[in-house]
């Protein structure tokens, strides 16, 4: 695909993600990576799929200094299409609760960050 056409596909699937996100996390999601991370000069866009992880401020990622969890929404590849971060145990477990409520499956494997 070229690089062009995956980019349009990616930043809409992780537009569509985004705002999915919002919709349980009060407008706080942010956009993430478009693109697969291949190695190749094949461009592919981020899956259509989503999938939830939780990362840990304590796992070794630092994306802000706000501390507490991230609550990522990646495809079946673990790359991070929207995230939510600084966000306290109460508020990460609202926010499972309500995408276990639409099918939304827990992504267990290694999480792609933009960082």
């Amino acid at each position: 695909m070229q690089y062009f056409m995956a980019l349009k596909a990616g930043q809409k699937r992780v537009s569509d993600a985004r705002e999915y996100l919002n919709k349980f996390a009060n407008g706080k999601a942010m956009p993430a990576l478009a693109l697969k991370d291949n190695k190749t000069n094949v461009w592919e866009p981020v899956g259509e799929e989503n999938l939830y992880a939780v990362v840990n401020g304590a796992s070794g990622f630092v994306v802000t200094d706000d501390g507490g969890y991230i609550l990522v929404l990646c495809d079946k590849n673990g790359i991070a299409k929207t995230i939510v971060q600084g966000l306290s145990d109460e508020e990460k477990t609202n926010i499972i609760d309500s995408l276990k409520s639409d099918n939304i499956e827990e992504y267990s494997g290694e999480v792609s960050l933009p960082v």
